[in-house]
């Protein structure tokens, strides 16, 4: 993969049983506009939405939101953080406890992977070198064992998970 200046793109690896042991997410963020709100958040969100949920029938975190910022796509939810209003109606409403608590901070920011020339090289992935538990990594995608636990999120993120789908041999809805 070609990020356009003559080199191999670099992806975020993230190790999700690690990360999610961790009580608060202490990283630091090249985010310019939300230091503070790191990216990685949302990605651990986005990694319990799609490999955590359990796809319940009836949806109850759907429904329990006042803010109509929870919405199915295609059998996953997904959160609008533009109308999120942090209420964690959500949360108390999951039954299986996917939804965490630390995910629903109003100003989350969405990790763009230290996208484009906004962050200068000496910079990038501040997130990785500030986590504690080494839980985050830049790795190079062809050098990466074979691992049924190895997922690709897009085209930058790769996230070891296990995934609960695969552990029943769950149809995905």
């Amino acid at each position: 993969m070609n990020q356009g200046y003559g080199r191999k793109m670099k992806k975020l690896f993230i190790d999700y049983e690690i990360c999610n042991k961790c009580p608060e997410c202490v990283v630091k963020c090249s985010y310019i506009f939300h230091p503070e709100n790191n990216g990685i958040t949302s990605l651990r969100e986005q990694i319990a939405f799609l490999f955590a949920c359990r796809r319940c029938d009836d949806y109850p975190c759907v429904n329990a939101c006042p803010a109509n910022a929870l919405k199915r796509n295609n059998g996953i939810i997904e959160r609008s953080n533009f109308l999120c209003i942090s209420c964690k109606s959500c949360a108390i409403a999951c039954p299986f406890g996917t939804i965490a608590v630390d995910m629903l901070l109003y100003l989350t920011t969405r990790c763009d992977i230290c996208a484009g020339s906004r962050v200068k090289e000496k910079d990038r992935f501040i997130c990785v070198n500030s986590c504690p538990y080494s839980a985050l990594k830049i790795v190079d995608e062809e050098n990466l064992k074979e691992d049924k636990h190895i997922h690709k999120i897009g085209e930058s993120i790769i996230v070891k998970v296990v995934n609960w789908l695969d552990i029943y041999e769950v149809t995905k809805k």
